[in-house]
């Protein structure tokens, strides 16, 4: 009885921290966007815009979603689950093309969903549609924390 007077304060403890730990996915403004991960408004020295520099120093997953979007709705639990799982090592944003129609328009976004990998060197991948988490996880595990560029010939 004695064990079970220690145990569970400690459980109801760890149980307490442990949700506060996990990251859950980022909603991004445009002016967010431009802080945390590209700055595209940013120009080089002769004028021209700057090159591709991501800011953040994990790599990152930005979901280019709408609320009505039947396949985005049907994404956003797998993102969900994955930014738990990949909680310390990616980074998970959403950016409602909506409310975000200049970011849209920077990348290009004219359907939807649309999903920006974004490794901490290399160039982004944009893969439009919905694929399936398995997908997604290959995706993550290969491209953004291994770096194999390879994965975008496939």
């Amino acid at each position: 009885m004695k064990g079970l007077k220690i145990i569970f304060p400690v459980l109801c403890l760890w149980m307490s921290v442990v949700p506060s730990v996990a990251e859950d996915v980022v909603y991004l403004t445009t002016d967010q966007f431009r802080t945390r991960v590209f700055d595209y408004k940013e120009k080089s020295a002769s004028g021209a815009p700057a090159d591709w520099n991501y800011r953040g120093d994990k790599p990152c997953v930005i979901d280019f979603y709408t609320t009505w979007c039947g396949p985005c709705k049907r994404l956003a639990p797998v993102m969900e689950e994955l930014s738990q799982t990949y909680c310390g090592e990616v980074i998970f944003y959403k950016v409602d093309t909506e409310r975000e129609r200049e970011l849209a328009y920077v990348f290009g976004i004219n359907s939807i969903p649309q999903v920006l990998y974004i490794p901490v060197e290399g160039k982004p991948m944009l893969l439009q549609g919905l694929y399936p988490r398995e997908n997604i996880i290959q995706i993550i595990d290969e491209f953004l924390l291994r770096g194999n560029q390879q994965i975008i010939n496939e």
